[in-house]
């Protein structure tokens, strides 16, 4: 527990409303932009679009007012602080259709996955996983090695990566390979 001047130290917050109000949503947002720690929700009712407001203002862990006891609101404290999230039941399956529908709508018809990442990049990343220079991943792909070469700048430059090694890196970390 922290006092009010001292929010910016803090890993998670608790925010109790009874609705995401307007006002509610201003404060996460000022919130997230100032302390940046995840946020647990203690609400009496939130709706699907609610949720993927909440979701947007680091709200990870969400607990229905009528079955907060002092333990569930600790172990959402704790899962927050260590990168997990706790909701209901249907609040999942709800976050689980709307990333569907992401898939569904916006990134197939782009070509992206949820990685964010072509399938070009994600072939090009794992040959290069594999140690194949650009030469030998333009030979198995049966692209221009100026095509591989681009596709890795593009990927570098757009994800803010510094180099192959980190590319790949990053790609290990995220499960894309």
């Amino acid at each position: 527990m922290l006092r009010s001047d001292d929010r910016s130290q803090a890993q998670v917050l608790i925010v109790a409303a009874e609705r995401l109000t307007t006002d509610v949503v201003a404060m996460l947002r000022l919130a997230a932009t100032e302390v940046g720690a995840p946020v647990v929700l203690v609400t009496t009712e939130i709706s699907e679009q609610e949720l993927l407001t909440a979701v947007e203002c680091r709200v990870v862990a969400i607990l229905p007012r009528a079955v907060v006891t002092a333990e569930r609101l600790a172990h959402s404290v704790l899962a927050a602080a260590s990168g997990g999230g706790v909701m209901p039941p249907n609040l999942v399956g709800e976050l689980l259709k709307h990333v569907e529908r992401l898939q569904r709508d916006v990134l197939t018809p782009n070509g992206l996955n949820a990685s964010g990442l072509t399938s070009r990049e994600i072939d090009v990343l794992r040959l290069m996983a594999d140690g194949l220079d650009t030469n030998e991943i333009a030979d198995e792909l049966c692209y221009s090695e100026r095509t591989v070469k681009n596709v890795i700048y593009g990927l570098n430059h757009r994800l803010k990566l510094r180099n192959r090694s980190h590319a790949v890196a990053y790609a290990v970390r995220s499960g894309v390979i």
